[in-house]
């Protein structure tokens, strides 16, 4: 067996070792027990998202079940946030002056969850929205404990392909177990009991570590996939905002995977790459061409359980992948440095 044969099992292997991951984006049984209704408080910490908002509020409005109320915590904006959320009929707190330590985003959903008075507290970014019947859905799925669901990417511009390996490493990531950053579902005493946000106020991706103290609590965390529940649409501003929202992220978040997973999930990316330089070094080789449309037509399925990713940046999937390698090697350098965005420079811990 000469060295190309080898490595084309090899390749094969690792590609079909891409599977195991999908054990872990399952949504999870819905409860199959009727349970008495819990009336829900939503939460939104919103800095200068007048051009998000509206879509998430309308989408609330036109929900089968209704929140309790929505609460907008404006942090500092200086567009038209706050009168935009007063308009489509949302409670809105103006934050008070950040304090020493916090981060706006944690600082604004303590102010949050302490006017809230619903039994449960759904925090929401700004740049989310609900799927018709998506709050049921996700309220159906809560059984106890912390809940969090992972947005939907809603991709639209070409340059969106390029966060396709992000979004899929940020999902296997997080689910099961693990919390997402753009929605937490808990109960009012559970969050209390944690001590709600304070214990992660300078934390960037507070989520992380909310799943550390809920779990050294005793309570239990939970997370799903959000097809056709709650979506959202990641860095519609430009390329420049896509890389520095994707740096910020993963220069806080590369050591918080699972050990397991992020072994799991380097062996398949490696898999990947191997397709097309095998490709390359057999001059177009059939056995590589199959190997290499083999593994476009599995980052195709993939794909579609996390956005709306176009079939051609599957097929050209080594593009999205080469930028997430060269984007995270650069994101893992930043970690503990200083990185910016909204118009504040954050510490990426």
């Amino acid at each position: 067996m000469d060295a190309q044969t080898i490595l084309l099992i090899v390749t094969l292997l690792l590609w079909a070792a891409g599977f195991l991951l999908l054990a872990r984006l399952g949504r999870g049984p819905a409860s199959d027990s009727p349970r008495p209704p819990r009336s829900v408080s939503i939460v939104i910490p919103a800095r200068n998202e007048a051009h998000n908002l509206p879509a998430l509020l309308q989408s609330l409005k036109a929900q089968s079940v209704k929140p309790a109320e929505v609460i907008v915590v404006d942090d500092g904006s200086t567009d038209r946030t706050a009168d935009l959320a007063r308009e489509l009929g949302a409670t809105v707190i103006a934050s008070q002056p950040l304090p020493e330590g916090w981060r706006g985003k944690t600082w604004a959903c303590h102010q949050g969850a302490r006017a809230a008075m619903g039994e449960l507290l759904l925090f929401a970014d700004a740049d989310t929205w609900f799927e018709p019947d998506g709050l049921s859905r996700i309220l159906t799925r809560h059984h106890d404990g912390a809940f969090s669901v992972g947005p939907y990417h809603a991709v639209q511009r070409p340059y969106e392909q390029l966060s396709l390996f992000f979004n899929f490493n940020m999902t296997v990531g997080v689910v099961p177990q693990g919390l997402f950053g753009q929605m937490l579902l808990v109960g009012r005493e559970d969050y209390r009991r944690v001590g709600g946000h304070e214990p992660v106020r300078g934390r960037i991706l507070e989520n992380f570590w909310l799943g550390e103290h809920f779990r050294g609590a005793g309570i239990r965390t939970r997370s799903a996939t959000g097809r056709g529940m709650f979506s959202f649409r990641m860095y519609p501003n430009g390329l420049r905002e896509l890389i520095e929202g994707w740096t910020k992220g993963f220069a806080s978040g590369a050591g918080q995977t699972p050990r397991g997973t992020l072994a799991l999930t380097v062996v398949w990316m490696i898999g990947l790459m191997l397709a097309p330089l095998g490709c390359l070094a057999s001059g177009g080789g059939l056995p590589w061409i199959v190997t290499y449309l083999l593994c476009a037509a599995q980052v195709a399925w993939f794909a579609r359980l996390v956005g709306a990713f176009r079939a051609y940046s599957a097929l050209l999937y080594p593009v999205p992948l080469i930028f997430f390698f060269v984007l995270f090697t650069w994101s893992a350098a930043r970690s503990g440095k200083r990185v910016r965005w909204k118009g504040r420079e954050i510490r990426a811990d």
